[in-house]
């Protein structure tokens, strides 16, 4: 039943659509209706809002952490605190608040990495960030640190339950990239600072 709740607080975090709210808050557009359309950090950053774009950044991978976090404070067991923390990547991805259509999850699986292990996360942040800043590609950047993050988790030794979670979602995060995948084998995939980068 323990494990139920915190599903549905996870879901519900996950479903707070950053990338909107902060958009409205400064007077852009909606990041649904320009780029890629997806409501998440890296379209949020094409309307040119640095500012918005970090705050995005941050909230949508806070909701990911904060799932986790509050499972265990609240008495959640190994396997409520996972699936707190997929149930948030999940929100965010299909969030209720915006007819289950939302953004691809990279920042809030991050939030949700850190939840499980600070070391966790820093080690997928890493490849992210060294991806991006070789090859300027945020969908390879994001593919990579997916590909990274269950080999990393049963490195640290994070347990069965994390691993587990972990691995649903570096599976989705792939398989909603599959459209990005295509334009990179194409070579058609913008880069970061492009104006026709997907995220």
């Amino acid at each position: 039943m323990n494990a139920l709740v915190f599903v549905l607080l996870g879901y519900l975090l996950g479903s707070l659509p950053f990338a909107v709210i902060v958009s409205k808050a400064f007077g852009l557009a909606d990041p649904r209706s320009f780029g890629s359309g997806n409501p998440g950090a890296t379209n949020v950053l094409r309307s040119g809002n640095k500012l918005a774009a970090l705050l995005t950044l941050v909230g949508d991978a806070a909701k990911g952490w904060l799932a986790i976090w509050l499972a265990g404070k609240w008495g959640g067991d190994s396997l409520g605190v996972a699936a707190a923390g997929i149930a948030a990547f999940f929100g965010h991805a299909f969030p209720v608040f915006l007819k289950f259509k939302g953004g691809k999850g990279v920042a809030t699986a991050l939030g949700v990495l850190a939840g499980f292990n600070g070391w966790l996360a820093l080690i997928c942040a890493s490849v992210w960030l060294l991806v991006a800043l070789v090859t300027r590609y945020s969908s390879l950047a994001a593919l990579l640190a997916a590909v990274s993050a269950p080999v990393a988790t049963a490195w640290l030794g994070s347990g069965k339950e994390a691993l587990m979670a972990v691995t649903a979602m570096s599976v989705i995060l792939i398989l909603r990239h599959r459209d990005n995948i295509k334009r990179l084998l194409a070579g058609t995939e913008g880069r970061i600072g492009g104006k026709k980068q997907s995220d």
